[in-house]
């Protein structure tokens, strides 16, 4: 959500930021219905004075003995009118609505461009594996180990499904605990077990509605199946004014998540890139605004940790404006090398939302000195995806005769340094 005060003051400075986000300038719109609303706050206003008087003249006509019937009949009629007002005003009318359908102000920093050809490298580690034979995709290499089954998934639940087995299904459950065990040993995240099912209030505070509810899936009680644990963890601090002795907070959680990939039809049909059911393990992060921009550093430096420790080549990605998601002001994208599709893809995206959650949440902090409170500025980034780390390791540790090399980190989670049909 977006500042009134800082769009009232500076209405071109918002029209270019969302420029820079492929929109057209907002802030006319913004200001006529800000101006709408407080005619009608004032309006209210008056009803309330008039309704003080009437209190008055009934309590005065009562002590007279006088018949109260007339004014009493007044009196209820202009409660309906106030109710009505106060109905209008405390949802979120039409310049609520349109605000929470902005996406967020990028940062100073962050380049200008229309898609992912805009996206700037800022650094990679390590180098590509030089494999003497020609690499396989991880699908091809986890059917031929009869350990990934996409054909009894679809039987089951459709396509975007997989069921993993045996040693491939303990790697999963191996790199959950491997990754939790770095955010929480040495990282200073708490682990956290959150609710997967949420309200719209949690959704709405993460920036998922209202614009972006047919990307997610909805359970007939009207809740939420999350797309990410960010949307629990990030929600913990709603509604609250934290000290800001307690800033910052450090989540990580390890959960099931579930997206509906609307519009991603014909976008990695096969293998395990892109699912409606997949593990994660998120990290978020609640700061004071000053150490937002440091805090978004050392998340992204958590998550590079993990891919130096498993041995992974990757590369760091600035998004530009036209590729950065709704609620964020500045986002890192990693992206791993796989070999099999000889190619970069998104493993891990770290972003620094700024307090635009925040507003949406009303979740604030009491500064050490001076009056009032303050917003938070929440963090989040993937610490890392299970699914797309198998990919990632099954195409950079395949052996020519398809058996996996498990990463030398991973032996005391596997028990195990090679998995084999």
């Amino acid at each position: 959500m977006h500042d009134l005060k800082f769009i009232r003051e500076n209405p071109a400075a918002f029209d270019e930021a969302m420029s820079k986000r492929g929109l057209a300038p907002q802030s006319a719109q913004i200001l006529k219905l800000d101006e709408e609303k407080r005619a009608r706050q004032k309006e209210l206003e008056g009803l309330l004075g008039q309704r003080n008087q009437f209190a008055k003249a009934i309590g005065q006509a009562k002590a007279k003995g006088e018949d109260v019937s007339a004014i009493m009949a007044e009196s209820k009629a202009l409660n309906e009118r106030i109710a009505a007002f106060e109905a209008e005003l405390g949802g979120a009318g039409e310049l609520g609505t349109h605000l929470s359908s902005l996406p967020n102000i990028p940062a100073e920093d962050v380049p200008e461009g229309k898609d992912e050809t805009g996206n700037v490298k800022i650094r990679e580690h390590g180098a590509k594996p030089a494999l003497a034979f020609k690499p396989k995709e991880h699908f091809e290499l986890g059917e031929k180990l009869g350990l990934m089954d996409f054909e009894r998934a679809a039987k089951i639940s459709g396509a975007r499904f997989v069921v993993l087995k045996g040693a491939l299904a303990r790697l999963e459950r191996a790199l959950a605990g491997f990754f939790l065990d770095m955010h929480t040993r040495e990282s200073g995240y708490t682990e956290v077990v959150p609710p997967l099912l949420v309200r719209d209030e949690a959704f709405f505070g993460t920036g998922q509605l209202p614009k972006f509810g047919e990307d997610s899936f909805k359970t007939t009680t009207g809740h939420w199946l999350i797309p990410t644990s960010e949307v629990p963890l990030t929600n913990l601090v709603n509604d609250e004014i934290l000290n800001e002795d307690a800033l910052p907070l450090r989540y990580t959680a390890y959960t099931p998540c579930f997206r509906s990939e609307a519009g991603s039809a014909g976008k990695d049909t096969r293998g395990m890139i892109r699912q409606h059911q997949f593990s994660k393990v998120e990290m978020v992060s609640i700061t004071h605004p000053d150490q937002s921009n440091a805090e978004h550093e050392r998340m992204t430096g958590c998550a590079e940790e993990i891919l130096k420790r498993l041995g992974l080549h990757y590369r760091v990605m600035l998004l530009c404006t036209g590729d950065m998601g709704f609620c964020s002001r500045k986002t890192y994208d990693i992206e791993v090398w796989l070999p099999g599709q000889n190619a970069y893809r998104e493993i891990s995206s770290c972003s620094n939302c700024g307090d635009f959650q925040a507003r949406r949440m009303k979740a604030r902090f009491k500064p050490k000195e001076g009056k009032g409170t303050q917003f938070v500025h929440t963090l989040n980034g993937s610490g890392l995806p299970i699914g797309r780390t198998i990919v990632a390791i099954l195409e950079n540790y395949q052996q020519e005769d398809g058996s996996i090399a498990v990463p030398e980190a991973l032996g005391p989670y596997m028990g195990t340094n090679v998995i084999r049909a």
